[in-house]
């Protein structure tokens, strides 16, 4: 683990002691005010795997012990036209976690404790093929095996109040809409504007870093949700990759200034039967920025003359609303929209506003209830600094925005296992840049593809 403190540290010095007067609390609080929560199942085998392995009844003592293991095996395959290069890959994910419910292990109701980890293999189409700013797979990394998560989650109040702290992701429970999980690209979790603005990408897949978050749920309506994380998942030293940097998620830093999230939900029903939810949130990334990279190796730095930026921040909305609902359906099921818009400033910045909306039809069929087709538009807008960059530097293709349409068919082979044939249409890829030829920019690409996902 490494701390670095100087003069200029206090941000960081902050999160370090939030973390470690948050672990206090969850080591000394009064059990009267914990909430009576199951964090695993009775069997200890989740209900949507494909097959009930217990082998030599391991699960089941585990459970016993207030513990729960699981996982999936994903792969998925793609090929392309356009872009920068043309041609196939493969890539798939090993993914195990271990959920415990620390009462039945001996200590205070309420207490649960997470770890997860990846096993990654295989190209990325993104980076050989495309060289688009949106990410063709929500699961493309480079090869490792890493460690995700690993947190302690208290359940306070009935659950209305929940404390986590530990290692950390923002993009599990930040910046989702419900809609946009059943496409395959990247940017429908957490969006390209993080992901490039934000230090080392932020705190996403396959990068977590060290952070406390706390959510409140007065009622089944309103929720707010409040994260502190380091600033930079792979640390302030890493000067090049992110994953090269951290290659096995065993880095734990407490170097560099913090990022702060919050959110706020409101779920509500629409003529007392079509659901829908609203969530309006927002970040602060502390520290000085200096530079930032604006991608393509295209950094943008301060002059003599130029004020310096104290903090970055975006702000963001998301509406995800079901408009027609399958007759009778229990868990509701019909014609649902989503939509995302996410703002930040153009000051040193490759990326300043975002936005994506979709359809989807889920339980259409009736002799297919479970599967589900989704269809969404994403556009990414590059900011003023981009132009002016291009401008000083004489360039022809002035970089100006990106969009992405998609479209995949989510089929349930059986329970537990799932089959999505996928396309995608990229425009400007990179945003209107010269292809690695300098002849002419980066064409157009269409991108064909399947995953298959196996529960176990």
């Amino acid at each position: 683990m490494r701390f670095k403190f100087n003069e200029q540290s206090a941000g960081r010095k902050s999160l370090l002691i939030g973390a470690l007067l948050t672990i206090r609390f969850l080591l000394f609080i009064e059990p009267s005010l914990a909430a009576d929560v199951d964090c695993s199942s009775d069997s200890g085998i989740p209900s949507d795997v494909i097959a009930p392995i217990d082998v030599d009844h391991l699960r089941r003592s585990l459970a016993d012990a207030g513990f729960r293991v699981g996982g999936f095996y994903l792969g998925e395959t793609f090929g392309n036209t356009g872009g920068i290069h043309q041609g196939e890959t493969y890539d798939g994910v090993l993914w195990s976690y271990l959920l415990g419910d620390l009462h039945k292990a001996g200590l205070w109701k309420g207490l649960c404790f997470y770890a997860d980890a990846y096993q990654i293999h295989g190209r990325s189409i993104t980076a050989d093929n495309i060289g688009s700013l949106v990410t063709v797979s929500n699961y493309e990394a480079l090869p490792s095996t890493r460690l995700s998560e690993l947190w302690l989650e208290q359940h306070l109040f009935n659950d209305h109040v929940t404390v986590r702290v530990g290692q950390l992701t923002a993009d599990t429970e930040f910046l989702l809409s419900s809609g946009g999980t059943h496409l395959l690209d990247a940017t429908w979790g957490w969006a390209t504007l993080p992901s490039f603005n934000l230090p080392g990408t932020g705190p996403t897949y396959p990068l977590s870093t060290p952070g406390v978050r706390v959510a409140l749920k007065p009622n089944d309506k309103w929720s707010l949700m409040v994260g502190v994380y380091n600033g930079d998942p792979a640390g302030a030293h890493c000067t090049g990759n992110p994953q090269v940097c951290d290659d096995d998620g065993l880095e734990f830093p407490l170097d560099s200034p913090p990022l702060v999230m919050a959110e706020a939900s409101y779920k509500y029903q629409q003529n007392g039967r079509l659901p829908g939810t609203f969530k309006l949130g927002g970040w602060n990334q502390f520290g000085n920025l200096h530079e930032q990279p604006l991608g393509s190796g295209v950094t943008v730095a301060i002059t003599p003359n130029s004020v310096p930026i104290n903090s970055d921040w975006a702000v963001y909305a998301i509406l995800d609303q079901l408009v027609w609902r399958v007759p009778n359906s229990k868990d509701p099921k019909g014609i649902g929209i989503f939509g995302r818009m996410i703002g930040g400033p153009t000051e040193q910045n490759l990326v300043d506003f975002y936005a994506d909306g979709g359809v989807t039809f889920r339980g259409m069929f009736p002799h297919r209830p479970d599967d589900i087709l989704a269809a969404g538009f994403a556009y990414t807008g590059l900011s003023n600094d981009v132009h002016d960059f291009a401008g000083s530097q004489d360039l022809a293709n002035a970089r100006n925005f990106e969009t992405l349409f998609e479209i995949c068919y989510t089929a349930q082979l059986r329970k537990g296992w799932t089959l999505q044939p996928d396309f995608q249409y990229i425009w400007q890829p990179g945003g209107h840049v010269p292809e690695p030829s300098g002849r002419g920019t980066v064409p157009n690409a269409a991108v064909w593809g399947v995953r298959t996902t196996i529960n176990f």
